[in-house]
């Protein structure tokens, strides 16, 4: 198993990149060359959802075969999938929301995190709890850039990865805002892509999005 990041906080994986491929495969023998598209064009955290059976595998394979890649587990919901993931090999973990038991399982694990939230207690709840790193889901249903805009005032510690409803044409309005450090999206991997299995389309798709911290987002 790949050894995990050095720290439970997200900082060092959502630091990688100005995005956070969100990947979704029915297929794990699409994961290697899928994950290769996607660090050759310059975004290595690479978040495979645990929405089908194959994420798992998917998980090991590119973590035993894509050593570049920093690949983590989203849609994290229980502490057995918490375990579950640190064995295939997952270097993070993400989840759509949190609770106590939930977030004790991903502190055990030694892997960095990112729990979900969509409302100001959430926030402030985890910030109690010492994770200043947070996904923010579903970002446009739960009030877009203007929500997350209106955080930054009262809650400048708290730091961002908006998922949900983001793509190419208001990315960079997120990546513009103070507490936003990068985003989460699917857009780099179209499904008829994957099924054509065009990794040189993803590759490029995937090194238009890595442009984006240049393009004036400020992920740091």
């Amino acid at each position: 198993m790949t050894s995990p990041l050095p720290s439970s906080s997200a900082a060092p994986v959502l630091d990688l990149a100005p995005v956070v491929p969100v990947v979704v495969l029915e297929d794990a023998a699409d994961a290697v060359p899928l994950a290769r598209a996607l660090v050759a064009g310059g975004l290595p955290a690479i978040e495979v959802t645990l929405r089908t059976p194959a994420a798992l595998d998917a998980i090991r394979e590119i973590s035993r075969s894509v050593p570049e890649a920093v690949v983590g587990a989203g849609t994290v919901i229980t502490p057995e999938q918490v375990t579950a993931c640190g064995a295939a090999g997952a270097r993070f973990l993400v989840s759509p929301g949190w609770t106590d038991v939930l977030l004790t399982a991903m502190r055990a694990s030694g892997l960095p995190f990112l729990p979900g939230v969509s409302t100001t207690s959430e926030v402030v709840a985890l910030l109690e709890r010492g994770v200043r790193e947070m996904k923010f889901f579903p970002a446009q249903a739960a009030g877009g850039t203007a929500y997350l805009r209106s955080l930054a005032g009262p809650l400048p510690q708290a730091r961002f990865c908006p998922t949900g409803g983001i793509g190419p044409d208001n990315a960079p309005d997120y990546l513009s805002l103070p507490n936003v450090v990068c985003v989460g999206g699917s857009w780099m991997i179209p499904a008829e892509a994957v099924a054509a299995r065009d990794w040189l389309r993803i590759e490029g798709l995937a090194r238009t999005a890595s442009y984006l911290r240049a393009a004036g987002g400020t992920c740091r």
